[in-house]
């Protein structure tokens, strides 16, 4: 039987963040860092796992040289038509790189320093990976589809089909919205998403 975080005599609350691509997820961490929280990027812990040999000479293996660049570093884009092409190919690449984001998690997480406030995992795929479970509760990051399309074309150079054909291949944002614990409305500016995010530790995880 899976243990969730409270039953973890010592640890401190567990805070599940998502949304959709765009929605400023970064934005809502950064200020849970700057509150006193440990906070797990599994897609920083993707890109870092990404690139270890063991795991480049797997998709090496699976899909040919052409995902690894020249350099000897995973070629992004091309491991992306993949994974975006091919369900299949998408989750053989999820099970080869989640359990060793979750080992990344948990090592950061032991290591908190005593007075962590709470220990927060920023997860794109939080429901799909079933990293829910794990959390006391779910923050939803909420940002109108106009907005974060221009984020990812200024941030990422993507245009709309990209982001669109990424974005369908994630749980629809509904059911995200549905699950969570908070809604978090991120439409607005930096000044004004602070205190929200404060207001939220505050009652998850009071001084």
């Amino acid at each position: 039987m899976n243990t969730t975080p409270t039953e973890i005599q010592g640890r401190p609350p567990v805070i599940g963040l998502t949304g959709g691509i765009g929605a400023g997820k970064s934005a809502v961490a950064t200020i849970f860092a700057e509150l006193g929280c440990v906070v797990s990027d599994s897609d920083q812990d993707s890109r870092v796992i990404l690139a270890e040999p063991e795991v480049l000479e797997t998709i090496r293996g699976w899909w040919g040289p052409g995902v690894i660049t020249s350099d000897g570093k995973p070629d992004r884009s091309a491991i992306a038509e993949h994974i975006f092409r091919n369900s299949e190919d998408r989750a053989r690449l999820e099970r080869l790189i989640h359990p060793r984001v979750h080992m990344a998690r948990e090592h950061a997480f032991s290591a908190a320093p005593p007075l962590t406030r709470a220990l927060v995992i920023d997860a794109p795929l939080l429901f799909e990976a079933g990293i829910d479970a794990s959390c006391d509760a779910v923050i939803f990051v909420d940002t109108p589809a106009e907005v974060r399309l221009e984020r990812v074309r200024s941030n990422r150079g993507w245009d709309e089909f990209e982001w669109s054909r990424r974005e369908s291949a994630q749980m629809p944002l509904a059911e995200k919205r549905s699950r969570a614990t908070v809604v978090i409305d991120n439409s607005v500016g930096i000044d004004r998403l602070r205190p929200k995010v404060e207001a939220v530790l505050n009652a998850l995880a009071p001084r």
